[in-house]
């Protein structure tokens, strides 16, 4: 697990973002590991230690591709 900690006036999607490079589920598994962070409003102050959950980097699912003319 890793431990960040808020900027002034920084929101918990944006730590998810600068820390993990995402929020796509991994802001709720955020909440999880934080019980109490909600109550702290959605706009944390500035030194909140923040537990962040242990995520793997996967490569994107490639898409079959859609030819118009074939």
């Amino acid at each position: 697990m890793t431990v960040a900690t808020a900027l002034a006036g920084e929101t918990l999607d944006a730590i998810c973002w600068r820390v993990l490079g995402r929020t796509q589920g991994v802001t709720e598994q955020t909440y999880a590991l934080n019980p109490g962070l909600a109550a702290a409003g959605p706009q944390l102050a500035e030194g909140t230690q923040v537990l962040l959950p242990d995520i793997t980097k996967t490569a994107p699912a490639m898409r079959e591709t859609v030819k118009l003319w074939d």
